[in-house]
């Protein structure tokens, strides 16, 4: 359910709005329980992710490091070596 959630901070280039947002939405499912609201519930829920996103954005203009940035390119190789360590090559 947590797929999209993924760390966001000290990228070059930074992440996007729709990677924050993915994030935001994720979260949001994971807390409520709920893949997709029911109308009645669906206004907060819409709400809760539009602004968990704009702290996100927020959190992640005002955080500093030292650290280089990382490239996503060598992020994404690394992560698809560990899925293939995990579950097989496909």
């Amino acid at each position: 359910m947590c797929r999209n959630i993924r760390t966001l901070f000290n990228f070059d280039p930074p992440a996007t709005d729709e990677e924050i947002h993915a994030a935001s939405l994720q979260y949001v499912r994971k807390i409520t329980g709920f893949n997709k609201p029911s109308k009645m519930n669906e206004e907060a829920f819409n709400q809760a992710i539009h602004e968990i996103a704009l702290v996100t954005r927020k959190l992640l203009n005002d955080l500093e490091t030292s650290a280089e940035p990382r490239n996503r390119e060598v992020e994404a190789e690394r992560a698809r070596i560990r899925s293939a360590q995990r579950f097989g090559p496909k």
